[in-house]
């Protein structure tokens, strides 16, 4: 959590809300939102007030915005490595990163990043639950109806997000389990503890949530009345200028919008093997229309590559801003040529494994993506994620550079493309749909003779497209695949179970 003055970033008032809700400050650094996730939040006069939810709801995006969670650990770093992705030049600079990647969950480092994952993660499920049990108490305080459903609907949304990350990462595999793992679902702001929930009665819980996201959402969302680039600049004076009452229904792409519960209700049934709930969700999603006709979304195309928008945030369906991603990425993906090693890279064989049989001269993920161009001192190419990349000596209003550049994406519609895909029962449909998808990457394809065929292709490219954004890891363990790409042994049912702190209570043992 971070504190910071205005006029030491020297932000202007106007842009006081976006800063708000994308994550660039926080308005007030009570003590109460460091909490863990059995302790009691202080209440005080946080919750007397509209402006007060306004800033425990923003609270919850500044806690997933943190490196150990979607601010590097659940997308970049950690779970990447459970996918055994990226090559690194020291490991013995990087041991929980190489514990991970072995799958030893009991080295010490490991267990570091683990705990502060999985703390992370309810320490943001209980800052939604203090907004949830507040909103019930005292919510007569949000005088307009529409806007105490739309906040109500992010916190469900929030803690059914975080709560499907502990199932994915903790909780045991949704196919065929021979190992049942018992989870904590926090409902509640209280000193007792939490009680924990098989796997079925803990997939209920996400499900009630979403739908409560979900009903809330409707219809109360303004993304009913604009659209995403509409409310993404709303204060600007091009044209797509539009007033709002209230600035905080801005930037929706940035919050839990109704297309982004109806896409995570998408992910999560294509998790736990709901293959006709999946597809009916992800295809409300490509489906979905603004007031005046036109897509909610469209795929990628060069567009946004060609403005250096790497990270596709024309298709995000939920982001994160955060405005630190230029300093840490830097870090990672830099080589240094004095010391002659970089942090994270893949080398070149990888690369060639990572886009075998797809043509790249022309691929946008090959050229965009990804810098091929990168040597170490002795010469050895080492290329390196490009996503996150933000040019050092290019100039960007606030808006593009909170909107554009400093994007971290947690749900894309591309996923929706491949979860339809992978649904449908038309082969033609599912062909349709991958023909278009791959021209927006640029990449001439051609449909296939099985659904099967199809189903194969569909894991490499979750490869391809999410990589540095964390989903391989569940991809897999979705499918109970006992190998991956790039790692020699077979991976057992084990792997995929990341181990409960130590500190934590753990009824399955």
């Amino acid at each position: 959590l971070y504190c910071f003055d205005l006029k030491m970033i020297g932000m202007k008032k106007l842009h006081i809300y976006l800063l708000l809700l994308l994550g660039l400050l926080v308005s007030s650094c009570n003590d109460w939102l460091d909490v863990k996730p059995r302790t009691q939040v202080r209440n005080d006069e946080m919750y007397d007030s509209y402006k007060g939810f306004k800033d425990a709801l923003t609270a919850c995006y500044i806690k997933m915005n943190d490196r150990k969670l979607y601010g590097q650990q659940m997308n970049i770093s950690a779970v990447e490595f459970l996918a055994q992705h990226w090559e690194i030049d020291y490991p013995n600079s990087m041991v929980a990163e190489v514990a991970l990647k072995d799958f030893d969950y009991k080295d010490d480092q490991a267990k570091t990043v683990i705990k502060n994952i999985y703390g992370g993660l309810y320490n943001v499920i209980v800052q939604a639950n203090a907004v949830l049990q507040n909103i019930r108490d005292n919510g007569q305080v949000i005088t307009d109806d529409a806007t105490r459903a739309v906040i109500e609907g992010e916190a469900y949304a929030i803690r059914a997000f975080c709560h499907f990350d502990v199932l994915r990462l903790f909780g045991q595999i949704p196919k065929n389990a021979t190992i049942q793992v018992a989870l904590p679902y926090a409902e509640t702001v209280s000193i007792k503890a939490v009680a924990y929930y098989s796997y079925t009665d803990f997939i209920t819980k996400i499900e009630d949530d979403l739908t409560k996201a979900e009903t809330l959402l409707k219809d109360n969302d303004p993304i009913f009345k604009y659209t995403f680039n509409q409310l993404n600049r709303f204060e600007s004076s091009d044209a797509n200028k539009i007033t709002l009452e209230d600035a905080y229904m801005g930037y929706r792409q940035f919050r839990f919008n109704y297309y982004a519960v109806k896409a995570l209700e998408a992910r999560f049934f294509m998790y736990i093997g709901e293959t006709a709930k999946a597809y009916a969700a992800a295809k409300a999603v490509i489906d979905a229309k603004n007031a005046d006709g036109t897509k909610v979304l469209t795929l990628a195309g060069t567009e946004d590559y060609n403005k250096g928008n790497f990270a596709l945030p024309s298709e995000c369906v939920l982001a994160l801003n955060n405005f630190e991603l230029e300093d840490y990425v830097n870090d990672l993906f830099a080589v240094d040529k004095l010391n002659n090693f970089t942090v994270l890279y893949m080398n070149v064989s990888k690369i060639a494994d990572l886009f075998s049989g797809q043509q790249t001269s022309a691929n946008n993920r090959y050229n965009f993506a990804w810098d091929m161009s990168k040597t170490d001192l002795s010469g050895v190419n080492k290329p390196v994620l490009h996503k996150y990349y933000q040019d050092p000596d290019a100039s960007y209003s606030s808006v593009d550079l909170a909107t554009q550049k400093q994007v971290v994406p947690l749900i894309r519609l591309s996923e929706m493309y491949l979860i339809a895909m992978e649904t449908t029962t038309s082969l033609a449909e599912a062909n349709t749909m991958y023909i278009d998808y791959m021209q927006a990457r640029n990449i001439p394809a051609e449909g296939f003779k099985s659904q099967e065929d199809l189903r194969v292709e569909i894991v490499n490219e979750y490869r391809r497209e999410f990589f540095g954004e964390g989903q391989m890891f569940f991809t897999y363990k979705r499918m109970g695949a006992t190998t991956m790409l790039w790692r020699n042994e077979d991976v057992s049912e084990e792997n995929y179970i990341v181990a409960l702190p130590d500190t934590e209570y753990n009824p399955n043992l």
